[in-house]
């Protein structure tokens, strides 16, 4: 709907820099070669298919933030390097191709946003390689250093997945969409209105209970009384604690995904983003239990859980469910654009 379309620009700053946690933070592959990750339905057929062109063929301009240079990066070598660094290589090769849509889509986004409102730090770039602001990237060099001696099979399986989709963006409203992505959701995606404040009507609440059975999707947390005073106080300077411990951090709603909507911290309100940022908590979904003078917190699923759960796609991947299929579940309403 165009009436969400304003909401939506207003979270394009906060969602392009959070898609998802990369693939290989240290640049270490585990044990088995793989890179490891530090963790309304709408069916479309062949007649939804936008034939239009969508997205500029020409090479990504992406910032090195390591040599300042700015390098022009070819189209499928930065989905291909996007999806090494965001999706790990031993997950289906449908939940890969996916991934390959939803890091193009993002790409295109950004290049767009960009162009209209260039931000001097990116001297005349689309995006930068730092992850803490947008989409991971791994040049082959990178990946390569990552995979170790399963580099030519990793790579050669993501370049697979990534040429049986390349033309291929997620849009809505003939504009390339927020895709937004994370680990794995508390099972049921979040809705961006519960997330972020601001209605978009591809990024909704969706079933994805198979994250229930991800690695490490519920883990707790525990913090001395003085780690948690020190974390609180820091993140809210204005709150008042007092002496009993219980009334430091309480949760008081929930979302239907199970996102925390409001919390209080002593006498201040806060939302469950800020409660995760505060404490370094995998998630904004998480239960608070005080004994005694510690607090263990519980938390569910990975990532702010808003649009494409890894997990769920790769789960999906493994019932036989084809990429498509996986966008249409995550971004329902949504259109897959083809050049």
């Amino acid at each position: 709907m165009r009436k969400n379309a304003a909401a939506a620009l207003l979270l394009i700053l906060s969602v392009l820099v959070i898609p998802a946690v990369p693939a290989c933070i240290s640049g270490k592959a585990d044990s088995s070669g793989n890179s490891t990750v530090k963790l309304e339905e709408y069916i479309f057929d062949s007649e939804d298919t936008d034939s239009t062109t969508v997205y500029d063929p020409e090479p990504y301009k992406v910032l090195d933030i390591y040599s300042g240079k700015v390098l022009e990066v070819p189209v499928r070598d930065y989905v291909i390097g996007a999806v090494c660094a965001e999706m790990p290589a031993n997950f289906g090769i449908e939940a890969l191709k996916a991934q390959a849509v939803a890091a193009h889509t993002y790409a295109e986004r950004r290049r767009i946003s960009e162009r209209s409102s260039p931000n001097g730090e990116l001297k005349g770039a689309d995006f930068s390689n730092d992850t803490s602001k947008y989409q991971g990237y791994f040049t082959t060099e990178r990946a390569r250093e990552c995979f170790g001696d399963k580099f030519d099979e990793n790579y050669a399986k993501i370049a697979s997945a990534v040429d049986e989709v390349l033309p291929c963006i997620i849009t809505y409203e003939n504009a390339p969409i927020i895709a937004a992505f994370h680990s794995m959701s508390g099972g049921f995606t979040e809705s961006a209105e519960n997330a972020w404040g601001a209605p978009v009507d591809y990024l909704v609440e969706v079933d994805s209970r198979s994250d229930m059975t991800a690695p490490h999707f519920r883990e707790k947390v525990k913090f001395s009384r003085d780690e948690l005073k020190t974390a609180l106080e820091a993140a809210f300077p204005e709150a008042e604690l007092g002496s009993d411990m219980k009334e430091w951090l309480r949760v008081l709603t929930v979302s239907d995904a199970g996102t925390v909507l409001t919390a209080s911290v002593g006498d201040t309100a806060a939302s469950g983003g800020e409660i995760r940022d505060a404490l370094g908590l995998r998630s904004a979904s998480f239960e608070v239990s005080i004994y005694g003078d510690e607090a263990e917190i519980t938390t569910k699923g990975f990532g702010h859980g808003v649009g494409m759960s890894q997990y769920g796609a790769h789960a999906m991947a493994a019932e036989g469910k084809s990429g498509r299929e996986i966008i249409e579940h995550y971004y329902p309403n949504c259109i897959i654009s083809e050049g």
